[in-house]
């Protein structure tokens, strides 16, 4: 016998569609007749809802090509199209008695119109083995597109590594919520943790045994594991963005490198979660050998636009010897055909016309910023005190740290990138990140548990309409969530403010 689902509205999804028709006359429900037709362009989507849909309904889902008869939807079809016209990464879905029609204005559309399918079927879709349930889904139209193009994680594998596996399962629970970007911090003072081969004592002597916070943080990506990983979040329609943290945040390329440092000494490993005392310096050729070996290297591997520089807590630098490096790297970075983009402390000195600055502090003001902004430099908003991951969701909670004070879902959800600094305004902003760091992470499901529930709010910001946020309507969707990471063995953290479903 089926088992009775939870109803859910066509709306009920996160992040908050742009615009939602529902037709109560027009559910569909897949069974074992149905087939998933693929026009050209999205085959390989195609192939990502039927690895989705069959573990948990048990049926075949065959795959083939167009399923349009005359402008209707075959009979118990899921028909994926594209149309140019919707734009990029927006999608229409229209769901009716005969089957769905889900047209993406390009693959990346049709694949986030596939994540809202998901959502809309009962939480038990989810699920690994075949449950026994009527997956109905609920009728009407659905047209959605981001509200910005760059929707952003960040996973931090210097102070504590994530192996390729464990990244790639973070990554399959970021696209459910159309994240279209991940943020890798590669480097810091506790390990280095990508193969380069010029600088080979880098990942030998600072990305092995005894890195990372309390030195139990090991490990580091070779350049098959992180091509191997660019790949893997290319057909999910992310954007592999490298972070090589300079000029400070060093101290694990100077244990390695001496030559790096002012007097030609090898400072000792550092497994704590100090910051800023450590800096390459500006005056020396080695410094821009090394960025430019490095960069160089990166770009290579990366086919994404752009590669992070940090830029960040350089308190050691004088400011002069900041903006003289700052000045030469980032040239460098353009040099090799990326982007740069780094943290807001770098917009003290001259930047290339297409440097992105990403902001993180949580002053109501940023000079620096603003003056990025009015000279046609796009922002992304990181907020520490909205949008970081790793800080405490209340006192009591573990892990996480609280220098930015206690981020509950509701402060996360609670705010506007367009709102954030003066001078900063919608035209501005390329879009919105949301930083998990590691010091106090251990394992895969610390990092669940800091991310979620809170990632979704920062998705929604990103993707949805202004005029659809809402607090309310939000904690509802949010609570519906439960029960697909339980299905999934995503942990989470069971905040108060949501009435979660046992």
């Amino acid at each position: 016998m089926k088992g009775v689902a939870v109803t859910r509205g066509l709306g009920d999804v996160i992040p908050a569609p742009g615009e939602v028709r529902p037709d109560t006359a027009a559910d569909f429900t897949i069974d074992s007749g149905t087939r998933i037709s693929a026009a050209a362009g999205t085959e390989d989507v195609a192939e990502h809802l039927a690895a989705a849909l069959r573990p948990a309904t048990g049926y075949g889902l065959p795959i083939g090509g167009a399923g349009l008869d005359a402008g209707a939807v075959t009979s118990g079809v899921i028909a994926l199209v594209v149309d140019a016209a919707l734009g990029s990464e927006a999608y229409r879905m229209e769901i009716s008695p005969g089957g769905i029609l889900l047209t993406g204005g390009d693959p990346a559309g049709v694949f986030y119109g596939v994540q809202t399918l998901r959502q809309l079927l009962p939480a038990e879709i989810y699920a690994g083995v075949p449950q026994q349930v009527t997956w109905t889904v609920p009728g009407g139209t659905i047209s959605d597109r981001p509200r910005f193009s760059y929707r952003s994680g960040m996973l931090d594998v210097a102070r504590h590594f994530f192996t390729v596996a464990e990244a790639k399962s973070y990554l399959d629970t970021l696209v459910q919520f159309k994240i279209n970007h991940l943020h890798l911090h590669l480097t810091d003072d506790q390990g280095w943790r990508i193969e380069i081969d010029s600088w080979p004592k880098l990942t030998a002597i600072s990305g092995g045994e005894g890195t990372g916070v309390d030195g139990v943080g090991p490990g580091f990506y070779t350049k098959a594991d992180y091509s191997e990983l660019v790949a893997y979040a290319a057909a999910r329609f992310v954007t592999i963005v490298p972070e090589i943290d300079m000029p400070g945040h060093v101290n694990a390329a100077q244990v390695a490198y001496p030559e790096l440092t002012t007097d030609g000494i090898a400072p000792e490993p550092r497994t704590d979660v100090e910051v800023g005392y450590s800096s390459l310096v500006a005056a020396k050729k080695e410094t821009y050998t090394f960025a430019d070996d490095v960069l160089r290297e990166i770009a290579a591997l990366t086919p994404g636009p752009y590669i992070h520089i940090g830029g960040d807590e350089a308190l050691v630098t004088t400011a002069e010897d900041y903006r003289t490096f700052i000045e030469r790297l980032l040239p460098l970075v353009v040099k090799h055909g990326k982007r740069p983009l780094g943290w807001h402390e770098m917009a003290s000195a001259d930047l290339p016309p297409t440097t992105i600055v990403q902001y993180w502090r949580i002053e109501a003001t940023d000079d620096g910023t603003a003056r990025a902004a009015a000279a046609g430099h796009k922002v992304i908003m990181s907020p520490a005190d909205r949008t970081y991951l790793d800080m405490k969701y209340a006192a009591d909670t573990t892990p996480g740290l609280d220098w930015a004070g206690l981020v509950s879902i509701e402060q996360a959800y609670g705010w506007d990138p367009a709102d954030r600094l003066p001078g900063v305004t919608e035209d501005s902003l390329l879009g919105v990140e949301a930083p998990l760091w590691s010091e106090t992470l251990r394992t895969l499901a610390d990092a669940q548990t800091m991310t979620f529930p809170r990632l979704p709010a920062i998705a929604e910001i990103g993707w949805s309409p202004r005029e659809t946020h809402n607090w309310e309507s939000f904690r509802t969707r949010l609570a519906a969530c439960a029960p697909r990471w339980r299905a999934q063995g995503v942990a989470f953290h069971p905040a108060p403010e949501i009435n979660w479903p046992h």
